[in-house]
């Protein structure tokens, strides 16, 4: 059975915004030990709006997984934070006179070795196997649609005109939001998570941030990402938030004991 230890850590900036309406959260499950969940929410909606619909998301994802315990569902638990959190959102619009939306993405580890997340929108989760990229979620956009049929190439998605048009969010009062799943089984050392918002992954390609994420300690990556995402973005850069999960070897136990002969007993 493979062992690891879970690093872990976020990133976040305003960029060149007013606000900063993303949100991150990492949480261990205190009904539940061995799990761990991270969550990342980007918030839309006028001032003050999307960053209120940010943070109910992370606060309902808290909510929700310190009521959970080995053997619950975790698909459940997932579809449940965005459920509640999108009817919070809405009843918030009504009386805020706002019209305040969020993505998600959210991924928990399991003491069996699994990696389940979910996303709604544009927020994305992308797994790395050490320096390599694995795999990322697909993006719940106008031009995301437009790739997949045919119409645009992928390097055309970022400067399109209709780049940030989203086809599910949180909080939409015309159509309910629905999530998508992803999984990962028998989980090893060097296998790494990066959820962020679109204020970072807009100026990195997935050989850049499988490169960064697996040299680095959570810590020192954030610090490289940001600086990078500060340079290409600027004077436009959006809010940019992210959270790290890497797996790495746990340390070795060092013997800090010797054995002496014991003494005949009285």
């Amino acid at each position: 059975m493979s062992q690891y230890k879970i690093e872990a850590g976020t990133g976040q900036h305003i960029g060149d915004r007013q606000e900063q309406q993303d949100r991150v959260g990492l949480f261990a499950a205190p009904n539940a030990p061995g799990y761990m969940m991270a969550v990342v929410a980007d918030g839309m909606g006028g001032k003050s709006g999307g960053a209120l619909a940010a943070e109910q998301v992370v606060r309902t994802a808290k909510q929700l997984f310190d009521d959970f315990y080995p053997g619950n569902d975790v698909r459940h638990l997932l579809e449940s934070i965005l459920q509640e959190a999108h009817t919070v959102i809405k009843l918030t619009a009504v009386s805020a006179e706002k019209e305040p939306h969020s993505t998600l993405v959210a991924m928990v580890i399991t003491p069996q070795q699994q990696a389940i997340w979910a996303h709604a929108g544009d927020s994305r989760l992308y797994r790395f196997s050490g320096p390599n990229f694995a795999e990322r979620t697909r993006d719940h956009s106008y031009v995301e649609k437009l790739v997949d049929e045919g119409k645009i190439q992928s390097e055309e998605a970022k400067t399109h005109k209709l780049a940030n048009i989203l086809v599910n969010v949180l909080g939409s009062t015309t159509s309910p939001p629905y999530i998508e799943f992803g999984q990962r089984d028998n989980l090893q050392v060097n296998d790494c998570f990066l959820l962020c918002s679109d204020g970072l992954w807009h100026y990195f390609d997935d050989a850049e941030l499988s490169a960064a994420v697996a040299a680095n300690s959570p810590r020192q990556a954030s610090e490289l990402l940001i600086r990078k995402a500060r340079d290409r973005g600027a004077p436009r850069g959006d809010n940019c938030t992210f959270a790290i999960v890497k797996l790495v070897e746990p340390p070795k136990e060092i013997k800090n004991y010797t054995v002496q002969k014991m003494r005949r007993a009285v």
